[in-house]
């Protein structure tokens, strides 16, 4: 049995393919720079050029696959492409998708205008279409809908290993963020098991936890204070800007932070990874641990 695994070098497909690779199993990795891949990916891992761009690279890709762990393309490629990548993979002999999606699919439509609602629906739309896309196939499926990303805290590294501090808005804003692992673990049995067909998870970390205490926590994974320095809204778009952010991302990313000042927001922790696994889910404390050399560096 061959599975594919695409966006294979991303923060979670990197996972997958350990998890897999440890597993035993025979694994292909789709990507586009073979010479910047094979770094990056464990020894024994096939690696195919292709994109999902181009419909001349799917055929070796596909060949021989029999399971496939289908990153989120549908939310950067035209409707027809991903559409297309699906359908070639259906008839080329895959049996099982693994639909790495978001919890924004399972949201319900909505046409609120703000910054934040409209990208929330694009959020919904792009993801649940891929999904749907699985299922029309007639093909296995299981969809793995992760929450927000403690792996976003890396947006930090830089002024963290610069300057010891991190300057954000709302320092009490906070979600339930998941780590990488998490998410990886449920796609890996959802593509080695037939426990999760049919079934939609949507993962989140085990507690909501704010800025301010990620930035303690980061703290305390490399072993030296991390100052937390909050900025009004507006202050904080103006950095966004210079730091070449597009404007109605820090309109929505704003919106998003204010959600969740007195609770979890749009998104409070699931028991999804727990009722799966038997475990509680990894802490953000333990996702800075896990990172700590990526906020390592000599303080200015």
């Amino acid at each position: 049995m061959t599975i594919l695994v695409t966006g294979a070098t991303g923060n979670i497909g990197r996972r997958v393919v350990d998890g897999l690779v440890g597993a035993g199993q025979r694994v292909r990795a789709m990507v586009r720079d073979l010479r910047t891949a094979r770094p990056r990916l464990p020894e024994g891992v096939e690696l195919v050029a292709g994109d999902f761009t181009r419909p001349d690279t799917w055929p070796d890709v596909l060949a021989g696959a029999d399971r496939v762990y289908l990153f989120p393309y549908a939310y950067y490629v035209p409707e027809s492409a991903a559409l297309g990548f699906v359908e070639e993979a259906a008839a080329a002999g895959v049996r099982r998708f693994v639909v790495h999606s978001a919890a924004a699919a399972g949201f319900a439509p909505s046409d609120d205008p703000s910054p934040l609602g409209r990208h929330l629906e694009e959020e919904r739309q792009a993801h649940r279409g891929l999904e749907l896309m699985a299922e029309a196939t007639g093909r296995e499926w299981t969809h793995v809908r992760p929450g927000l990303l403690a792996v976003n805290a890396l947006g930090w590294a830089d002024r963290i290993r610069a300057e010891r501090t991190v300057r954000e808005p709302y320092g009490d804003s906070g979600y339930p963020l998941v780590h990488e692992a998490d998410v990886a673990e449920i796609a890996v049995a959802a593509l080695l098991t037939d426990d999760h067909l049919g079934a939609a998870y949507t993962i989140t970390g085990p507690a909501r936890v704010t800025q301010a205490e990620q930035v303690t926590a980061i703290g305390a994974a490399i072993g030296a204070p991390v100052r937390f320095e909050e900025l009004t809204p507006w202050q904080a778009r103006a950095q966004w800007l210079a730091d070449g952010c597009p404007p109605q991302v820090a309109d929505w990313l704003i919106e998003l932070l204010a959600d969740a000042v007195d609770g979890p927001g749009m998104l409070p922790p699931t028991g999804t990874y727990e009722e799966i696994t038997g475990r509680p889910p990894r802490t953000f404390a333990r996702w800075a641990r896990d990172h700590a050399a990526d906020f390592l560096g000599e303080a200015a």
